[in-house]
């Protein structure tokens, strides 16, 4: 399985390509940010953003798109930039038919490191180990993504089952109910 992972931001928009199946060793495709500039207005930061994501989609071919989900944050102009660029990869992925995860920055340490509390040089080094990589991918938001994707090719398929077994009971319920009703 191939997975891109995005950690949403608007001035960094961390990205990483991950690809491997459980019980198998990973692989980084790729890891980097998109960045934007501050002084830009707000609809050009976003189209930054739209091309960057799209860029990685094009160049990586996921076979899954794995995003931070958002939550509050006292700071309301942070967790509003970070909104709009999660938007933005949302629409990235659905424009191309690709299933998206949303994993909540604990559930993506937990995944990690172990530790749903782990702060980024933690969880920067267990990317780094698990990839067996010489360093953490850079800059944090980077590590932040390929975390992501390594929870996303972990965890995304025991979620797919249960949300398909969820799917085939609610349709047996109907199709009983159905049968009921003649």
């Amino acid at each position: 399985m191939r997975v891109v992972g995005i950690d949403p931001g608007l001035t960094r928009c961390g990205v990483g390509a991950v690809e491997g199946a459980i019980g198998r060793p990973l692989t980084l495709l790729g890891a980097d940010a998109v960045r934007t500039s501050p002084d830009d207005d707000l609809p050009q930061r976003l189209v930054a953003i739209e091309r960057g994501i799209d860029a990685w989609l094009d160049l990586h071919r996921p076979d899954a798109v794995a995003v931070e989900r958002v939550f509050a944050q006292h700071n309301l102009s942070t967790v509003m930039g970070t909104a709009q660029a999660s938007g933005i990869a949302l629409v990235c992925a659905a424009r191309r038919g690709l299933p998206v995860a949303l994993h909540t920055p604990s559930e993506a340490k937990a995944a990690i490191t172990g530790s749903g509390r782990a702060d980024k040089a933690q969880v920067g080094h267990m990317v780094a180990r698990i990839l067996r990589l010489d360093a953490p991918p850079k800059p944090a938001d980077a590590a932040d993504a390929v975390a992501l994707a390594v929870c996303h090719i972990w965890r995304g398929g025991a979620q797919a089952r249960v949300a398909q077994a969820q799917q085939d009971f609610a349709r047996k319920v109907e199709l009983a109910r159905q049968a009921r009703g003649r």
